[in-house]
């Protein structure tokens, strides 16, 4: 697996981020989907990236749009919404972007579309 280095600057953004979020793993996730509780997945990676493959029933709403077009796709701010992107970096970042416009159930998934990936969730390609 690849894998991304990224600039200091970046990663001490992402830092920042995480102090002020509620992160989880995909264990938890899938605690979460089994109890019923698991919220909206939202997959925010590039338009390409989703058309490749997503987690199935997930939502996209790319990091470039989603602070834009959240409050029409999901007017009640208090909707579970579980963000994730290739590894859990750029959705902390939207995470902590939802949260300053109101949101107050939004999670980052820790591990993001790798570890959904490797979880033996159900998967969905785009054919549009």
């Amino acid at each position: 697996m690849e894998t991304k280095h990224h600039s200091p600057g970046f990663l001490a953004l992402v830092q920042d981020a995480k102090q002020r979020i509620h992160e989880i793993d995909i264990e938890e996730y899938k605690r979460m989907r089994q109890a019923g509780d698991a919220g909206q997945l939202v997959d925010i990676r590039e338009d390409g990236e989703w058309q490749a493959a997503h987690a199935a029933g997930a939502v996209h709403l790319g990091k470039g749009i989603i602070e834009r077009d959240v409050e029409t796709t999901f007017p009640d701010k208090n909707t579970r919404l579980v963000l994730y992107c290739g590894g859990g970096y750029r959705s902390a970042l939207a995470t902590d972007n939802l949260q300053k416009m109101g949101y107050t159930n939004v999670i980052s998934l820790d591990g993001g579309w790798r570890a959904i990936e490797a979880s033996g969730l159900p998967l969905e390609k785009d054919h549009s």
